[in-house]
């Protein structure tokens, strides 16, 4: 599912300047996390056969990555709210593909995508080699899938995901599919298992559009992140941890994506930036 109920702002012509910017951006960008990838991929091979699914140092390398890429693009950021303890899963909200970056770069975690991600140029690579999970939509995988799901999990994986299923404006919650809420219910994880709500919250540069940082319906890859690297200046992104909630006190997974739904749209509305239209959810 693609969301396309906006129309993006009309940004104008870059310039000579802003393709400038984009150069001194990109090529250190580029450098800075292909090469790190490299060294990565090179832990892991040391890492693998000794430890399996529990990655004690490649993590790091990746949250390191994560916070010197978003140093290099000029977006500033910060973490509030407390950190999971135990087992548990987190849910945000998915604003744009910046989000792997930002939410990498606070803590080891390993993102729950679909599987067509996999085969995207460039950040297919990358989540392959990070550990992403990587779901398709097919009854016939769901067993497999919901074992894979059940062995990260104990192996203590930070696993996120986005419940929306596509990316937005940044200044809106979608309802959030519970499909894989489900997946938290079982007898083997429901006891023990916590789902932790994380509003991402971009603030646009001084005087920008409050949707500058959306990345949503139609958009090409290669422009937007032309937009980002050109920008003259950037606002910030915060990262707001809410408690976690856990699956035991719930019903069913309806009722516990419907909460977390409730605790994400919460934190952008407390900071000012859920639309008002989307203010009842």
């Amino acid at each position: 599912m693609i969301w396309t109920e906006e129309t993006p702002a009309d940004e104008g012509p870059i310039g000579v300047a802003g393709w400038l910017r984009a150069v001194l951006r990109g090529v250190p960008l580029a450098i800075w996390v292909f090469g790190m990838l490299a060294v990565h991929m090179l832990v892991r091979l040391i890492e693998r056969p000794i430890c399996g699914h529990h990655r004690p140092v490649t993590p790091w390398i990746t949250v390191t990555v994560c916070r010197g890429a978003l140093r290099i693009i000029g977006l500033k950021h910060q973490v509030s709210g407390p950190q999971m303890q135990g087992e548990g899963a987190m849910v945000a909200n998915h604003v744009s593909w910046l989000d792997i970056f930002v939410l990498n770069s606070v803590e080891p975690l390993y993102f729950v995508s679909k599987a067509e991600v996999a085969g995207w140029p460039g950040i297919g690579l990358l989540a392959k080699a990070t550990g992403t999970l990587f779901i398709r939509r097919d009854r016939r995988e769901a067993k497999r899938q919901q074992a894979e799901l059940e062995e990260r999990l104990h192996a203590r994986h930070r696993l996120l995901f986005f419940p929306e299923g596509t990316s937005t404006d940044g200044i809106r919650v979608l309802p959030f599919k519970t499909t894989l809420f489900a997946a938290f219910m079982t007898d083997e994880l429901r006891d023990e298992m916590q789902v932790q709500p994380i509003s991402v919250l971009y603030h646009p540069p001084d005087g920008g559009d409050s949707r500058f940082y959306g990345w949503w319906g139609e958009m090409e890859f290669g422009e937007n992140l032309i937009k980002i690297l050109s920008a003259p200046r950037h606002g910030r992104v915060e990262v707001r941890r809410h408690d976690p909630i856990a699956v035991a006190t719930h019903p069913n997974r309806k009722a516990l994506a419907r909460l977390a739904e409730e605790t994400v749209r919460g934190g952008l509305r407390r900071a000012g930036l859920l639309a008002g239209s989307d203010d009842e959810g």
